[in-house]
């Protein structure tokens, strides 16, 4: 590589030099940058091909039943809440003002036939 003494070159010759850099450093990005998008894709094809020998996706979540609600809102009846998860803020209230959860059970027609 020349050795460039920058200090003691005039302005047109740095500016040039600059502009030669930028092209050249832009060229190299423009090749890397293809080149891997190029290994991307060969990637991707490879994993494609791996996953379809695998069978159905593996990574997918296994579809849950749908859960029957188990309490209900008296003041809204779309309300509900199958018991699951976190409190409904509705279930919340009524509890810290003296409610017990039994009062909020759905009350389905084969349990009333008791």
């Amino acid at each position: 590589m020349h050795n460039l003494d920058l200090n003691k070159m005039q302005l047109d010759e740095l500016w040039d030099l600059y502009e030669e850099l930028t092209k050249l450093l832009s060229a190299k990005m423009i090749f890397e940058k293809r080149e891997l998008e190029k290994r991307l894709a060969r990637l991707s094809n490879a994993e494609a091909a791996d996953n379809s020998l695998r069978g159905p996706n593996l990574a997918q979540r296994r579809a849950y039943p749908k859960v029957l609600p188990k309490y209900f809102n008296p003041n809204s009846s779309s309300e509900t809440w199958s018991g699951r998860g976190k409190q409904p803020r509705w279930l919340t209230a009524a509890l810290k003002s003296g409610h017990e959860l039994q009062e909020f059970e759905v009350r389905r027609a084969n349990e009333n036939s008791r």
